[in-house]
C-alpha cells in the first residue's frame, strides 16, 4: 500500500533567529496519513514537540500533496521538488510517452538534490529524465510510524529465540565436501 501524503499549512509563533524574537509564521508541513481528519491530528501531535505551554498552532489549510515517494538523506536540511518524467515507447501509435511523476528529495543544495534523484532512479529499468528541480517550502516531513505491538513481540520472540542458540564457528567437514563436488562438477 502506497502512501497518502498531506501536506498541513500551520501557523504558529516560531523563534527568528535574525531578530532574536518570536514571530508568527505559516509553514507547510508533510506527515503521512489515511485521512484529512487523521492529518489534523498527526500535525497537531507532531507540532506540539516544538511549542511551550502557552503556545497554540492554527492549521491554515490540508491538502493532499502530489509526491510520488519522499527521499530523506542524512546531513542534508532542505527540500527539493524533483520532476522525473518517465519515458515508454507506444508501440501502437509509434510515439513516446512521458509520464511525470515528483519526488521529494532532501538535499543540501541543488546539485546536491540532483545527485539524490538520480541515485533514487538508479534501479529504474526504464529511461527517464529530471526536466525540472526546485527547492520545496516544506519545513519537516512526518512519516507514518506504526509502532504496532505485535510486529514488536514477534520481534522480541526472535531475539530471544536466536539468542538462544549457540553459535558454532566450527566448519562441518561433510557440508564443505560437498561444496567442493558441487563446484567441480559444474
Amino acid at each position: 500500500m502506497s502512501a497518502t501524503w498531506y501536506e498541513c499549512k500551520v501557523k504558529y509563533r516560531k523563534f527568528d533567529d535574525a531578530s532574536g524574537m518570536l514571530k508568527v509564521k505559516t509553514e507547510p508541513f508533510l506527515v503521512d496519513a489515511i485521512s484529512y481528519t487523521e492529518a489534523e491530528s498527526r500535525i497537531t501531535e507532531e507540532m506540539s514537540v516544538y511549542l511551550s505551554d502557552s503556545d497554540e498552532i492554527k492549521i491554515m489549510n490540508i491538502k493532499v500533496a502530489n509526491y510520488a515517494e519522499i527521499h530523506p538523506f542524512e546531513n542534508s536540511d532542505r527540500w527539493f521538488k524533483s520532476k522525473v518524467s518517465l519515458i515508454a515507447f507506444d508501440e501502437e501509435s509509434g510515439k513516446e510517452r512521458k509520464t511525470n511523476l515528483y519526488l521529494l528529495v532532501q538535499a543540501n543544495n541543488v546539485k546536491e538534490a540532483y545527485e539524490n534523484t538520480v541515485s533514487t532512479m538508479k534501479d529504474t529499468m526504464g529511461e527517464y529524465s529530471i526536466p525540472a528541480i526546485s527547492e520545496s517550502p516544506i519545513m519537516d516531513v512526518f512519516p507514518y510510524f506504526s509502532g504496532e505491538e505485535d510486529d514488536m513481540e514477534r520481534l522480541e520472540k526472535f531475539t530471544a529465540l536466536k539468542d538462544s542458540v549457540p553459535v558454532t564457528i566450527g566448519m562441518d567437514k561433510d557440508l564443505e565436501m560437498a561444496d567442493v563436488l558441487a563446484v567441480e562438477t559444474e
